[in-house]
């Protein structure tokens, strides 16, 4: 339990929080209102919680008004709307976006109150930005938040860093968040988005094992006597492999088996990078986790020039045969501007 296991850090006074508060429901600001900032505001707010809620577009703090929120519509209106000692959580874009905000936050707090990043934020931002708010009195919390878009019904794993006793006094926040047992205090500034980032470099593996293996099913000679939804199901009771991605799997086989409706476009949001980058640092192995990324930064480019490279010296050395560009295929030059 987080608490137990707050009460016996003892060496964190040098990361101390001000605050006075226990009650069971909070008053917290919520900046940031995409996919997971809405439906966490709208978890808070079930669990017992006032949330005044803030959204640069403010048609979206409309929406959650009207469902209970106290809208702000500008940083001071936040501030303005909460009683000290304050609680703000961010829920930005990492980078400059929660830079912007800090900058502006950090001038219109008061000492004691606390600041809570719940973004997919780099654990070394963290530590770039806490002593610039910690020159105001104000603490930096950081958290991994994992849990998508079905975290309001299902809860939110929490993986939470920076000053043990402000982490102690706002866990009433992350108990509504978090399912039974789905929330932890990792260390000091910048270990809960660290443990974020390790598990975000886990799941790049497991989704493309997953997807190399129904790929495989897919290219098999038993290929048409196989359901993947089926496929999927049947992992999903009783073997090693059974998760959360599988039953999401077979949901998604059911309703287009042949995933026809999407490209294989895959995005990432940094976190997979910054794994293997700190595993480079350290000195880690971590080769599945590296080529997910690949494979993942290829996804996006279905002509690379590298492979025409390779086609083309394999054609020059050993007379080996080639396919020509389509006609509607740009040229090389053309396609480097």
């Amino acid at each position: 339990m987080l608490s137990q296991r707050l009460y016996n850090l003892g060496g964190m006074r040098g990361e101390g929080c001000d605050r006075e508060r226990g009650e069971s429901d909070m008053e917290i600001g919520m900046i940031g209102l995409g996919r997971m900032g809405m439906n966490m505001a709208k978890r808070l707010m079930i669990g017992g919680h006032r949330v005044v809620a803030y959204n640069r577009t403010p048609r979206k703090t409309d929406i959650l008004a009207r469902e209970g929120a106290v809208a702000a519509y500008s940083l001071a209106e936040l501030v303005e709307n909460l009683p000290p000692a304050r609680v703000v959580w961010i829920m930005l874009p990492a980078g400059q976006p929660v830079d912007d905000h800090l900058d502006q936050l950090r001038e219109i707090l008061s000492p004691g109150d606390v600041v809570v990043d719940g973004g997919n934020t780099y654990y070394k931002d963290d530590l770039r930005r806490r002593p610039l708010l910690s020159e105001k009195g104000i603490s930096l919390v950081d958290v991994g938040v994992s849990g998508g878009i079905w975290g309001l019904e299902n809860g939110y794993c929490l993986t939470a860093g920076g000053p043990a006793d402000c982490c102690r006094e706002i866990e009433p926040v992350f108990k509504t968040l978090a399912p039974p047992g789905g929330y932890l205090y990792c260390g000091g500034t910048g270990a809960g988005h660290f443990v974020k980032m390790v598990h975000n470099g886990i799941e790049y593996g497991m989704m493309q094992a997953f997807g190399e293996g129904f790929e495989i099913l897919e290219a098999s000679p038993y290929a048409g006597s196989l359901d993947l939804a089926e496929v999927a199901r049947v992992w999903n009771n009783g073997s090693v492999i059974r998760s959360w991605l599988l039953e999401l799997a077979q949901d998604l086989f059911s309703r287009d088996g042949g995933l026809t409706d999407i490209e294989g476009y895959i995005e990432d949001s940094g976190e997979g990078r910054w794994a293997v980058q700190q595993a480079i640092e350290t000195g880690v192995a971590a080769p599945v986790m590296a080529l997910s990324l690949i494979r993942r930064l290829r996804s996006r480019n279905q002509a690379p020039f590298s492979d025409r490279v390779v086609t083309a010296l394999r054609r020059e050395f050993g007379g080996h045969s080639v396919q020509p560009a389509s006609s509607d295929e740009r040229e090389p030059n053309e396609a480097g501007r």
